[in-house]
């Protein structure tokens, strides 16, 4: 059986075209080799062989090519969701953690393409979600950890990336954006969180993160953006949660890094 629910006007076009191409084609063949073998016989024998030369082709092409047609793009996508599945985080819908630095290695040029020569790094964790998962349950676990998500996605561009680094931990990687744009960024991220209304059982609970930043030029590559974005993640717990924490470096010079304005942000 196959499945032509769900397919697009779009979608119905190509099929037409593919299995109109294709019978055509196979008309054309057909027609050909017929007349070059019945055309020294002539009248009627030529012109019935040009009717069933082209009455049979389309007999059996027009189904055959919309079948293959159609179970080609059910493989399409059935590849689709496979690489989506592969790629993004079932719960938050944003991207794992192995597409997440992947792609954020891709973006700074690792792939062979032109390379961004700076931008920032975000890692986000939820304060104190242990708490919620064992005064709620981690139903409602799951859904803050899915108002999070939506929060932080509202507050970035389209050519930022956004993963799920493991647990309540978010990445951000924010291409060609300077220290005070990040830190701004930053800040954005962790009000809307906080204003993200979440009344697990009919009880208000404020969810707030703590979110520590680096800004880089050059880009060091995701590993050592990680680690000290993650140092500044440290800072912003220690100082109390709920707040940023952010630091920049401006160069790296035989892997000593030169830190520079660092800066906690208290709320």
């Amino acid at each position: 059986m196959v499945d032509v629910k769900g397919i697009s006007k779009h979608g119905w076009r190509q099929l037409a075209a593919w299995t109109g191409f294709g019978t055509l084609g196979c008309v054309a063949v057909s027609a050909a080799i017929n007349f070059m073998v019945f055309m020294r016989m002539g009248g009627e024998s030529l012109h019935l062989s040009m009717v069933s030369a082209t009455i049979i082709p389309v007999i059996l092409a027009v189904p055959l090519f919309s079948y293959l047609t159609l179970k080609l793009r059910e493989l399409a996508v059935a590849n689709h969701k496979l690489e989506d599945a592969a790629t993004t985080d079932r719960l938050t819908m944003c991207l794992n953690r192995t597409a997440f630095a992947a792609m954020v290695e891709a973006r700074m040029g690792r792939d062979g393409r032109a390379a961004c020569s700076r931008g920032s790094f975000l890692v986000i964790d939820a304060d104190h979600f242990k708490a919620v998962n064992d005064r709620y349950g981690h139903d409602q676990g799951d859904e803050a950890l899915q108002l999070i998500s939506a929060a932080i996605k509202s507050a970035l561009r389209s050519d930022d990336l956004f993963g799920r680094l493991g647990g309540e931990e978010f990445g951000v990687f924010l291409p060609g954006t300077s220290e005070t744009d990040a830190a701004g960024v930053a800040e954005r991220i962790r009000a809307k969180i906080k204003a993200t209304s979440f009344r697990p059982d009919g009880n208000e609970h404020v969810l707030t993160v703590s979110v520590g930043g680096a800004a880089f030029s050059p880009l060091p590559g995701f590993a050592e953006m990680f680690k000290i974005a993650d140092r500044s993640l440290y800072e912003a717990k220690h100082g109390g949660r709920d707040r940023v924490a952010f630091m920049s470096f401006d160069e790296i010079q035989n892997g000593n890094t030169s830190y520079l304005n660092k800066r906690v942000h208290l709320h």
